[in-house]
């Protein structure tokens, strides 16, 4: 119970305290301390420039990089070459008591073949010493006076026989055609040959049918 009677006593003394301070105020501001605070507002104010601050001058550039020179390759003297000088041209280097050897002589190509003697060939010919028979004019080419030239080609035999006999060129009439054929297929022939030897070849003749 004393605790609590000191605490409530404090705390009334100090509130009185801080009215009393606050009241002391009040005063002040009343009487003295107003006036002096008009006063002060009536004095001149007093101005002053600020001077303006100038930039701080820039800063120099940077140096120039040096410049940088390569130096010289070092100097490596050359290797020392040394030539021998030829030996004079009547000087003896060597004496041999050895005989030069004689070439081989040169095998000469054979000469080329000779070439094939060309091929001999004669054409197979009516034979004149047996004789051939003319042929006979048709007696219808007659009345018709039929004429024209025709070209026949026979087969010879070995032996101067005819074979075979064709039409080579027609001379525009088939009975002259046949007419001379037929005669001059039962003629006989000297053969072909081949470098003298007989063959079988083929014999042109042309005919002429001439109406007289």
């Amino acid at each position: 119970m004393e605790y609590a009677d000191q605490y409530t006593s404090r705390r009334i003394g100090g509130l009185a305290f801080v009215a009393l301070l606050h009241v002391a105020l009040i005063y002040a501001l009343l009487n003295g301390l107003g006036r002096e605070a008009v006063e002060v507002l009536r004095q001149p104010l007093e101005t002053k420039l600020i001077e303006e601050l100038q930039p701080p001058p820039p800063e120099p550039p940077p140096p120039p990089p040096p410049v940088l020179v390569t130096p010289p390759p070092p100097y490596i003297p050359p290797p020392e070459v040394v030539i021998q000088a030829p030996p004079p041209p009547h000087a003896i280097t060597a004496v041999t008591t050895e005989k030069p050897i004689a070439p081989a002589p040169l095998k000469s190509a054979p000469p080329p073949p000779a070439p094939p003697a060309p091929v001999v060939r004669t054409p197979a010919v009516i034979d004149a010493a047996h004789g051939c028979r003319q042929p006979e004019y048709p007696p219808m080419s007659k009345r018709l006076e039929e004429a024209g030239t025709v070209v026949l080609q026979f087969l010879i035999d070995v032996d101067g026989h005819v074979l075979r006999s064709e039409v080579e060129s027609s001379s525009g009439h088939s009975r002259l055609d046949q007419a001379a054929a037929d005669a001059l297929s039962k003629c006989r022939f000297k053969p072909g040959t081949v470098d003298g030897r007989p063959e079988q070849s083929w014999a042109h003749i042309r005919y002429v049918w001439r109406f007289e």
